[in-house]
């Protein structure tokens, strides 16, 4: 584990719910995830062992701060914010030089990955509201997920409703389902393995 350096404390809980007033389509709820949630996605994700992780939608930065704590030393976090906001907050508070934060859509992961001279993940994690994304983009994001993973790498996304589950089927397979964490609103996890699907 590495101890991260944060220029500010905190999950930065009224810019949360700024930014879920302002583009509700965007944030997946009006509050930070919880950290009973992000520890088991951390879990699920296996971070201690993913040299490079991608997050989408990182919003403020609290599962990124728990991704930073558990990933190698050596590791590289790419953070993919479409809100401008989050973006610019996440560049302010975190000062490590393991992250990278992207601006723009989850369908970019390939982008975003070549970017820092990477070609695979060995993991991709996502908090964005698969229930509010037009269909096109969900299967697209889904897919980008797919072929950015290497093999034997897992997608993990952290839901309140199940559409990644039905987006994320036909190409991943069947996922492990985690629920039942104190988080507002309630999260279940969705955890495939790359390779394992069936």
């Amino acid at each position: 584990m590495s101890e991260i350096r944060a220029r500010r404390s905190g999950d930065r809980p009224l810019d949360f719910l700024l930014g879920f007033l302002r583009k509700p389509r965007e944030v997946a709820s009006v509050w930070p995830s919880s950290p009973f949630l992000v520890r088991r996605v951390g879990d699920c994700g296996d971070v201690a062992n993913a040299r490079v992780v991608v997050e989408l939608g990182p919003g403020t930065g609290v599962l990124t701060r728990q991704l930073l704590e558990r990933m190698p030393a050596d590791g590289k976090l790419i953070a993919i914010e479409i809100n401008a906001d989050f973006a610019r907050m996440l560049r302010d508070d975190f000062d490590d030089p393991r992250l990278e934060v992207y601006e723009g859509s989850a369908t970019e992961i390939a982008t975003a990955l070549a970017k820092q001279g990477l070609e695979k993940a060995d993991l991709v994690v996502s908090g964005i509201p698969f229930s509010t994304l037009d269909e096109g983009v969900g299967r697209q994001t889904v897919e980008a997920a797919e072929r950015a993973l290497a093999p034997g790498g897992r997608f993990v996304a952290y839901q309140f409703r199940s559409h990644v589950a039905r987006l994320a089927e036909p190409v991943f397979g069947r996922p492990e389902r985690h629920s039942g964490f104190w988080n507002l609103p309630p999260m279940t996890i969705y955890v495939w393995e790359c390779g394992a699907g069936g």
